[in-house]
Formats: structure tokens, C-alpha cells, sequence
């Protein structure tokens, strides 16, 4: 009788046990539920991009840049409902914000353009890896949103900068002047060499 009665208070303190590790689970993973929620609704909220252009020189690249039309596009969609969605279109903001290298219009294609151009990609494949980690940290992604902007309007005012300045008509001789100050294509500063055929008294 007594090993019965010890038998039943060793399932009854086994069972008691396991409620409280199945109480403690759901406990636990009610606070992760809730920190989830917490890091999706300040993503959800903090997720505005500049996706019109800000100026006529952006906009009328948005008709004959291809790449920058379809970058400013994605930009355009915001995601819904999950983390999972902003995750994939983070992914593919990076891969239009990448695709910005290829095709630069000829008057673009100067070094004030694609070193922001490539400050805007890291910061954008900056976010997109924040956005993948296990322990998201949601203040950095929106951090990084606000510094993508800058970056967005940094470089539709640097276009806007190039276009007003092509718009400038040159004096006459300007151009031969600018060719001279061109050091890539000065003659080269070295002694020419002695003719065998002089010879030296």
C-alpha cells in the first residue's frame, strides 16, 4: 500500500511539473510574441521612404533611367502584416539599390554621382542585414531608413547640381582651357633620351 500511495504522489508531483514547465513555455513565449510585435509595429511605423522624386532632374530620369525608376518603385511598395515581408522587400530594395551602378546615364556617370550612388547601397544592404538577424534592432532599422533618405535627397541634388551647371553656356576658349588643366592628358615630365648618334666634344 505504502509503495502505491508513493507511486501516486511521485505522478501527481511529475505531473504538477510539467504544468509548471508548459506554464513557464507559454509564458515565455508570450513575451517573445510581444516583443515581436513591439519591433514590427516601430519597423511598420518608421518605414517611409522618399519615393518620389524631389526635384525635375530626378523626374525626368525616373523616364529614361531604367534602374532608378525601378529602385525608386520598390521604395514605393511598403510591406505588410509580418516581419517576414519587410524582410523580403529590404532584399529587394538591395538588389535595385545595387542595379543603380549599371547603366548610369553619360552625364552621371562622374565620381560625385557613384560615390553616392555607393554610400546609398551600403546603407541599404545595411538595413537589409539588420532586418535578418535572429534579435532584430528595430531603432537601427529605422535609423537606417531616415539615413537612406538623406542619401536619396543627397543624390537627386547632386543630379540637379550637374544639370544646372551643364545648362551654363561656356566662354570662348573655355573648353581648350579645361582640356590644358586636365592632368591625364598633359605630356609627360621626363628627359627625352640621348641620341647614340650625338656624340660629345
Amino acid at each position: 500500500m505504502k509503495y502505491k500511495i508513493s507511486l501516486l504522489l511521485l505522478f501527481v508531483f511529475a505531473l504538477n511539473s510539467c504544468q509548471n514547465e508548459n506554464a513557464k513555455r507559454l509564458a515565455e513565449n508570450e513575451k517573445e510574441a510581444k516583443k515581436k510585435e513591439v519591433i514590427f509595429n516601430n519597423i511598420n511605423k518608421g518605414w517611409v521612404f522618399i519615393d518620389e522624386p524631389i526635384n525635375e532632374v530626378s523626374e525626368q530620369k525616373v523616364k529614361t533611367w531604367n534602374e532608378w525608376r525601378e529602385f525608386l518603385k520598390e521604395l514605393d511598395d511598403k510591406p505588410r502584416k509580418t516581419i517576414g515581408a519587410f524582410q523580403k522587400k529590404s532584399t529587394a530594395i538591395a538588389k535595385k539599390a545595387i542595379a543603380l551602378n549599371e547603366n548610369i546615364p553619360p552625364e552621371f556617370n562622374i565620381p560625385q554621382i557613384k560615390s553616392r550612388i555607393s554610400i546609398l547601397i551600403t546603407k541599404v544592404k545595411m538595413m537589409d542585414l539588420f532586418l535578418h538577424l535572429d534579435r532584430i534592432p528595430d531603432e537601427k532599422v529605422t535609423f537606417l531608413i531616415g539615413e537612406i533618405n538623406k542619401e536619396l535627397v543627397s543624390l537627386e541634388r547632386q543630379m540637379d547640381k550637374i544639370v544646372e551647371k551643364s545648362k551654363i553656356p561656356k566662354e570662348e576658349g573655355e573648353a581648350d582651357f579645361l582640356r590644358m588643366l586636365d592632368t591625364t592628358r598633359a605630356i609627360p615630365n621626363t628627359p627625352a633620351p640621348l641620341d647614340k648618334n650625338l656624340q660629345v666634344e
